[in-house]
């Protein structure tokens, strides 16, 4: 299946994450049964900037490592349908993410699998919240949402070091 990702930049290095994000995103659509073309916006920022957006969109005066804005309420599992396309492009609008480069390098050297991995595994997190999974508590979903991101990272081959 062929989506669009869409990644714009607003942090330094961010240029070398972009194949992969055009490699993993597609990959965790498909590993959760999407059958319909989509659109992914990314935005790569810095702590600045996420804690800025953080703070506008989700009254959270904080930066995070990554925050996902979907375009539909999904239910887990639920897919979004031909019927949700942009009708000029033909894509269903799945949502945006913002990705906040500083974190993930911060991250990924703080477990010890780097920066690569991290913003992978950031990457798959923002696709499950886009598709209606949520981590809110910590019960169920949450673990339900940790197995799926490890299944896809791993058919990917992006495993912990």
């Amino acid at each position: 299946m062929s989506h669009e990702i869409l990644i714009e930049t607003e942090a330094d290095g961010a240029e070398e994450y972009a194949a992969l994000l055009r490699q993993v995103i597609p990959a965790a659509l498909d590993a959760q049964g999407v059958d319909v073309h989509c659109e992914v916006d990314v935005l790569f920022t810095g702590d600045e900037g996420i804690h800025q957006i953080n703070l506008e969109q989700r009254g959270v005066d904080a930066p995070t490592d990554v925050l996902s804005f979907p375009m539909f309420d999904l239910e887990p599992g639920e897919i979004p349908s031909v019927e949700d396309a942009d009708p000029g492009t033909g894509l269903v609008p799945l949502g945006d993410m913002v990705l906040s480069l500083e974190r993930a390098r911060a991250q990924g050297e703080q477990f010890g699998h780097g920066t690569r991995r991290e913003v992978a595994y950031l990457a798959v997190h923002s696709v499950l919240h886009l598709l209606g999974y949520d981590h809110m508590d910590e019960g169920p979903m949450k673990a339900q949402m940790r197995e799926r991101e490890e299944a896809i990272l791993e058919a990917l081959g992006i495993v912990r070091a």
